[in-house]
C-alpha cells in the first residue's frame, strides 16, 4: 500500500500525486496517455469559478480548499503561475445564484457603470487566475522533484495499471477517459474552443454566461489573453473551427473593445469532462483499491486542490 498509481495526468491527476507524496508518503506513479500540456487542463483559462461542475454536496469544501491553496501559492511562489486577479461576472437574468461567493472573502455587487450593456447585475470579485502553460510545468516539476514517476502509455484497465506498476491502490482521474475504465456511461464532453492574444498589459477578467450570441469570457493572463468560449455538450469534435473563432472574438471584443486589433498567439479546442455531479469515491471490485476522480465539468484547475486533499484522504482509508 506505499505504492500508489495515478491514472491522468492533467491538473486533477498531478495535484493528486502531489498530495499522496507529500501527505502520504507513497511512492507514486502517473500513467497518461498524453502529457500535461496536451492535456485539456492547458486549454482552459483557468480563471478560478465553479464553472459546469454539477451539484455536488461537496462542491464549495472543494473549491474553498483550492482558492486557499492557490492564493498560498500566488504569494509564495511567482513561478507558479498564479495571479489573484479582479474581474466581473455579469449577470442577464434577475435573482442570479451567488452562492460561489460564499466561499471567497473578496466579492461585491458591481457598479452599473462597471457592467455591460443588457445586464441586470453583476458581480466583482478578486479570485485565483492560472496561466496555465506555466502552471502545469511547475507543477509537473514539483511533483518530479517528491519523487513521483511519469509513465506514458494507454490505460485501458485498472487491473493491469496496479500490476505493471506493482500498485497497492489506484486512483483514476483521467477525466473523459474515466468513464469507460471503471464502466461508467455517465461522463459526457463538453466542447469548447479558445483564441488567445497578446496582453498589453490588461488585467480584468470578465465572464458572461448568457451573453447574445453565446458564452463570452475574457481572461488575461501574465503574457496571453483568453477568449472564450464555446460550451457545446456532446461534441466530441476538438477541431479549432475558423467560424467559431471569428464569432468568439467578435462577442469579446463587444465586452472589451481593447481586444481589437490585437494580434492571435495560439487558438485551442478541448473536451471539458463533465458529469451530473462529480465522482469522488471508493470503487469496490477491482484488484487493488480503487478511488475515482472525476467529472469536473469546466472547474477541473478551479476544484483541484480540493479534490486532491479529498482523494488523498479517500487512499489513506484503505
Amino acid at each position: 500500500m506505499r505504492r500508489v498509481s495515478v491514472v491522468g495526468a492533467g491538473v486533477m491527476g498531478m495535484s493528486i500525486a502531489h498530495e499522496l507524496a507529500v501527505h502520504g508518503g507513497y511512492e507514486v506513479t502517473v500513467v497518461a496517455e498524453h502529457d500535461a500540456l496536451t492535456s485539456v487542463s492547458s486549454v482552459a483559462a483557468a480563471v478560478w469559478f465553479p464553472y459546469q461542475s454539477g451539484d455536488s454536496p461537496a462542491l464549495p469544501h472543494w473549491l474553498r480548499r483550492a482558492r486557499e491553496r492557490f492564493e498560498a501559492l500566488a504569494e509564495a511562489d511567482p513561478t507558479a503561475g498564479v495571479d489573484l486577479r479582479e474581474g466581473t461576472l455579469v449577470e442577464r437574468v434577475a435573482d442570479a445564484d451567488r452562492w460561489w461567493t460564499d466561499v471567497i472573502p473578496r466579492s461585491r455587487v458591481a457598479s452599473a457603470d462597471e457592467l455591460p450593456s443588457g445586464a441586470v447585475s453583476g458581480v466583482r470579485a478578486v479570485v485565483p487566475v492560472i496561466s496555465t502553460a506555466h502552471y502545469m510545468a511547475w507543477l509537473r516539476r514539483l511533483c518530479e522533484s517528491l519523487g513521483v514517476r511519469f509513465v506514458e502509455g494507454t490505460v485501458t484497465s485498472v487491473n493491469d495499471v496496479a500490476r505493471d506498476t506493482n500498485a497497492g491502490a489506484v486512483v483514476v482521474a483521467a477525466g473523459l477517459g474515466s468513464g469507460p475504465l471503471l464502466g461508467d456511461d455517465s461522463i459526457f464532453p463538453i466542447r469548447g474552443q479558445v483564441v488567445r492574444l497578446a496582453n498589453p498589459g490588461l488585467t480584468d477578467w470578465i465572464v458572461d454566461d448568457d451573453f447574445p450570441g453565446g458564452l463570452t469570457y475574457v481572461v488575461p493572463r501574465r503574457t496571453d489573453i483568453v477568449c472564450g468560449g464555446v460550451a457545446e455538450a456532446g461534441s466530441w469534435d476538438t477541431e479549432i473551427l475558423p467560424e467559431t473563432e471569428k464569432a468568439i472574438l467578435r462577442r469579446a471584443t463587444s465586452l472589451v473593445p481593447e481586444l481589437a486589433g490585437l494580434p492571435i498567439v495560439s487558438r485551442a479546442a478541448g473536451l471539458r469532462p463533465a458529469r451530473e455531479s462529480i465522482r469522488l469515491e471508493h470503487v469496490a471490485d477491482y484488484a487493488v483499491p480503487v478511488v475515482a476522480c472525476y467529472g469536473h465539468g469546466g472547474a477541473g484547475v478551479s476544484l483541484s486542490w480540493g479534490c486532491a486533499e479529498a482523494v488523498a484522504g479517500l487512499v489513506a482509508e484503505v
